[in-house]
């Protein structure tokens, strides 16, 4: 077998990408529309309130879906260096929350809108407390502070205080905190309980999401690659555990649900919003479908017990609401890491990953990175590329008398097989050399699709010129075509097929590889362009030395050359 006998098997694999990403959208669950323009929260006559019940806990019961209608759902906006948020007065949800550092896929000049209140998806974090002591919940009218609210300059944080109605001498403030240069969010209840008797507080932390994929990658033939969008959950016993939408819909979400460590999450393309509670403190897991087809997935931490008198007690946790930055998640909390999720290939798209970040911070551009990366793997894999060039290259200068044989025994298939195996053995040529390189690059190459698919670093990061982003494909079709003209170089220095139609399908190749290539991530192609200019160097450069080795050979056996 040859490089030529390769190309089939190239295909194959490639298709199978392309079939199991089409065979994984094919199973998303059905996604619900959301009202248009309207929040969730939004409680107007003929509006399609979400069931608005509090989680159901194994240790208490559950609120009637019926509440007081607002007259008006007040909202404050609150802006720091990185995210620009709306907090409504209902539960002190927030109800949106934009990326300032991070450009919208459909409109550069726009934010990235991660948590979203109907514009094109239900997403929000809401809290409370389950019932049975007068507590607020995410439906409780919390009273804002006047006016929207900015980091000021020189500010490090920002604190809202929203106050809740208070009941039989019990005060609580719903503290939310905003850091400078900070996706973390941290949200707290400050407790006064100037009642005769002891209160038990049960708070829970949640998001309310439709089904909709967040965003679709631009690097698939078939129109984009779905990545994974749905709950994630994570425990010192089970590690990461996703949930599809699909599992929860059919009752089939497998996950731990009780853990006194750990953290429940959103995870989408590029994007993670997760609730990250204390260790060593005990908590309930859920994710629930509800009446009208929106999700509900959080925590309820164990019943927190409230003196009467003395100082207020304050509950709270963290809320991490951005991109997927490899280098910050381990250290906000652990495994929050596998939110990036490289699937099988992991073990090889992770040391890849660490290897381009560490040439990026010497480059500082993903693109040289990426030809960086692309000329060690290459010299990793030199000798045993080198061989099969020799290989091949024994095979060019052996074609006439492998021609000789097809027209000596081209009806005696079996006796041509056994004189071109002889032949081979004496000329010492491994037929399956020119497999190996190929067959050694496939997984770094598909570790390398996940990378660029699944890394938010390299989302909108431009390489030079017309490539301003190198996780979707090249505008203009330009590294395609050089590919293409590339792998037709490439194939000019391989032996000639025999067969005719061999030799025609051979052709064919770089044709239908530029094709495919076309809606691949252009730093996915630009890595195959400098892996195959490699390869004619080197190629060529062993064929030269072959073809005047075998010149020698002739000149020493026949005098008269």
């Amino acid at each position: 077998m040859d490089q030529r006998r390769l190309i089939p098997l190239i295909i194959f694999v490639m298709s199978l990408v392309m079939l199991w990403s089409n065979w994984e959208k094919y199973n998303q669950p059905a996604t619900v529309s959301p009202p248009a323009a309207v929040s969730s929260l939004d409680s107007a006559p003929g509006a399609a309130v979400p069931d608005d019940s509090v989680p159901t806990s194994t240790r208490s019961v559950t609120l009637p879906t019926t509440t007081p209608v607002p007259s008006a759902e007040a909202r404050i906006k609150v802006e720091t260096d990185v995210i620009r948020a709306e907090i409504s007065a209902r539960g002190g949800s927030i109800v949106r929350l934009e990326l300032l550092k991070h450009r919208a896929s459909d409109n550069p000049e726009n934010d990235y809108v991660i948590l979203d209140n109907g514009v094109e998806h239900i997403f929000e974090a809401g809290s409370g407390f389950l019932p049975g002591t007068g507590l607020p919940d995410h439906r409780t009218e919390l009273e804002l502070p006047a006016g929207d609210q900015v980091l000021a300059e020189g500010q490090n944080e920002l604190v809202l205080r929203l106050k809740a109605p208070s009941a039989d001498n019990v005060s609580v403030i719903k503290v939310i905190t905003f850091t400078r240069g900070s996706y973390l969010i941290n949200v707290a209840y400050e407790i006064h309980n100037e009642s005769d008797n002891p209160l038990i507080a049960e708070p829970y932390f949640q998001f309310l999401r439709d089904g909709k994929p967040a965003e679709k990658s631009a690097g698939g033939l078939f129109g984009g690659i779905q990545t994974f969008t749905g709950p994630a959950f994570y425990t010192d016993e089970a590690k990461f555990q996703k949930v599809s939408f699909a599992d929860i819909d059919a009752n089939k979400a497998k996950f731990v649900s009780k853990a006194d460590n750990g953290w429940v999450a959103i995870v989408q393309h590029y994007f993670v919003s997760a609730w990250l509670p204390q260790q060593e403190v005990e908590r309930e897991y859920y994710a629930r479908k509800m009446d009208n087809g929106l999700y509900r997935t959080g925590l309820i931490l164990a019943p927190i017990t409230i003196e009467p008198g003395g100082a207020p007690k304050q509950i709270g946790t963290r809320l991490y609401v951005g991109p997927q930055d490899q280098d910050k998640l381990e250290e906000i909390a652990p495994g929050l890491r596998l939110v990036v999720d490289y699937g099988v290939l992991t073990i090889i798209a992770a040391p890849l990953f660490w290897l381009l970040s560490n040439l990026y911070s010497l480059t500082g551009n993903w693109g040289w990175a990426i030809i960086l990366v692309t000329i060690i793997i290459k010299a990793i894999f030199f000798p045993l590329s080198a061989a099969s060039y020799k290989s091949m290259a024994k095979m060019r200068v052996l074609a006439p008398r492998m021609q000789r044989l097809k027209e000596l025994y081209g009806d005696d298939k079996p006796k041509m097989q056994q004189e071109m195996m002889n032949l081979y053995r004496t000329e010492k040529i491994n037929p399956l050399g020119g497999c190996l390189p190929i067959l050694v690059q496939i997984p770094v190459f598909i570790a390398l699709y996940w990378v660029l698919l699944g890394s938010v670093e390299m989302r909108q990061a431009p390489w030079l010129g017309w490539i301003q982003d190198l996780s979707v494909r090249d505008p203009y079709f330009i590294l395609p075509l050089i590919m293409g003209a590339s792998m037709l170089a490439q194939f000019k220095l391989n032996p000639t097929p025999p067969d005719p139609m061999q030799a025609k399908i051979m052709m064919a190749m770089p044709i239908v590889f530029t094709f495919m290539f076309m809606w691949f991530p252009s730093g996915l192609v630009l890595y195959w362009v400098v892996n195959n200019l490699l390869s004619i160097a080197q190629q060529w450069h062993i064929t030269r030395m072959a073809e005047r080795g075998s010149k020698k050979t002739k000149a020493a056996n026949d005098p008269k050359i």
